[in-house]
């Protein structure tokens, strides 16, 4: 198999990264186009380091488990499958699912801090960031800290100030200067998605030749 193609997308939280990629994922099969999501290797919450306040801060790049997220992401540049436990966000009401991420003439590789891991970033081939305003980031993450994740509003609102917004200001906002493709999704990314379709559809197409 040729090397594949990596593609890297990050973003703060709440520039909708997860929805900018599950609707690429529509448009292709699983021999077509593999995504690795950094979320599925947060370590454990005992793990996390915790404030002055005492609680937990999931938005550092240490609360990962990098040496294991880049482990996987070299394994499906060689040609291996990988398997992963899902990670639930410690929500006592998801029973986690056992991932299964097959290698593909595209990779997508995504998460917060994807750009600040030096050996993640010198993998990829394409840098793409999500950005937003941060007043709709808040907005978004508190739909989805309180719907999918079962989070108290106030928890959600302290764990942005305290911890999401500086990380985001100190370990991802300076890499948007880097990326290659930066998407605004203030309102939409219907454009920037159209574009990241159409490259890739002719970039497998070209593969397959």
């Amino acid at each position: 198999m040729k090397k594949p193609l990596i593609i890297g997308i990050t973003g703060g939280s709440g520039s909708g990264k997860t929805s900018f990629i599950k609707r690429l994922e529509e448009e292709f099969s699983k021999k077509e186009l593999c995504v690795i999501s950094q979320d599925d290797y947060y370590r454990p919450k005992d793990q996390q380091k915790k404030d002055k306040e005492g609680v937990e801060n999931f938005d550092r790049p240490n609360s990962i488990y990098k040496k294991e997220f880049t482990r996987d992401v070299e394994k499906l540049l060689a040609g291996e499958i990988v398997e992963r436990e899902e990670y639930t966000f410690n929500n006592k009401n998801v029973k986690p699912n056992i991932l299964t991420f097959y290698p593909a003439p595209v990779i997508i590789v995504e998460g917060l801090f994807i750009f600040h891991y030096k050996k993640i970033r010198n993998l990829i081939d394409l840098k793409v960031f999500l950005h937003a305003k941060e007043n709709l980031k808040v907005i978004r993450r508190i739909k989805r800290d309180r719907v999918e994740r079962n989070y108290p509003l106030e928890d959600v609102l302290y764990r942005y100030e305290a911890h999401v917004l500086p990380n985001f200001e100190k370990y991802i906002q300076p890499y948007m200067e880097d990326a290659d493709l930066v998407i605004n999704n203030n309102k939409n990314f219907e454009m920037g998605l159209a574009v990241m379709k159409s490259f890739l559809k002719e970039r497998i197409s070209s593969k397959d030749e």
